[in-house]
């Protein structure tokens, strides 16, 4: 799976292979989007322990997806991040949308083997830090379901300090897409701490994320976001508002119609 020539502008990091589109939404777009959220019945959230998500496209199982059709609202997304990025065989099939308190996150793991090895985030509202830390290709790790059922915890994965890469985070602004996949995608955990204040020093897109509405001119709504610490050069980004993330991603394996809709 090679990488579109007219993202190649769009790759940060050192890592293979970690894509960041800043303002893939428009404010309209982002607004929009907000809407169909939270306008879904309250049937169609699931709380967590730490914060409250969505299912959309049917159940992940190990062999596969028992599928439901995405509303037209999601595949309008899904459907442009197949044409626009050409990373996908076909559009991705399965959403999890994600919202998060300015104080909460999502523990360190790694998407399970039913997908294609590649995961678009698309960011709103609240911008936040996501971290990558390498693991030994979790093969001595349990599988937990605090993710979603087919996501392997981190719990018990370990690094091998001395040859594994090295750490790196990406700074989500709203209306980004992140798109991760090679060695970023099959031996890198990644989450988001579960704390209202990230440090984003030494993110690996920091000069595309202060581009337009990036980080050192901030639009209003934003201001109060972030800030840079006189000692040093640690920078500090406050999450004040609620983030909502859609992890759209592809599952190959479909069983349909065993899903009453």
């Amino acid at each position: 799976m090679g990488t579109n020539e007219k993202l190649a502008d769009f790759i940060v990091g050192s890592v293979p292979t970690v894509i960041y589109i800043p303002d893939f939404l428009t404010d309209l777009e982002e607004t929009q989007l907000f809407n169909h959220i939270y306008q879904a019945p309250i049937s169609k959230w699931k709380t967590l322990k730490n914060r409250r998500l969505q299912n959309w496209g049917g159940v992940v199982h190990e062999k596969g997806l028992l599928s439901q059709d995405l509303p037209s609202w999601l595949t309008k997304v899904t459907q442009r991040i197949y044409e626009e990025c050409g990373l996908f065989p076909v559009a991705p099939n399965h959403v999890l949308i994600n919202e998060y308190l300015p104080e909460q996150g999502i523990m360190p793991h790694q998407d399970g083997p039913a997908y294609f090895p590649a995961a678009a985030i698309l960011s709103m509202g609240s911008p936040a830090v996501m971290n990558f830390t390498p693991h030994s290709r979790l093969s001595d790790c349990n599988v937990q379901e605090e993710v979603d059922p087919d996501a392997q915890s981190s719990n018990r994965a370990t690094a091998e300090q001395s040859k594994s890469p090295p750490s790196f985070s990406v700074v989500l602004m709203p209306r980004s897409l992140l798109i991760f996949k090679d060695l970023a995608y099959s031996d890198y955990l990644h989450g988001i701490e579960n704390n209202a204040v990230h440090h984003y020093d030494g993110a690996v897109n920091l000069s595309e994320a202060v581009k337009g509405s990036g980080l050192d001119q901030l639009p209003p709504n934003l201001e109060a976001a972030t800030e840079a610490m006189n000692s040093g050069d640690v920078k500090i980004l406050h999450r004040t508002t609620k983030r909502i993330s859609l992890t759209c991603r592809l599952v190959l394996k479909v069983h349909k119609n065993l899903i009453k809709i």
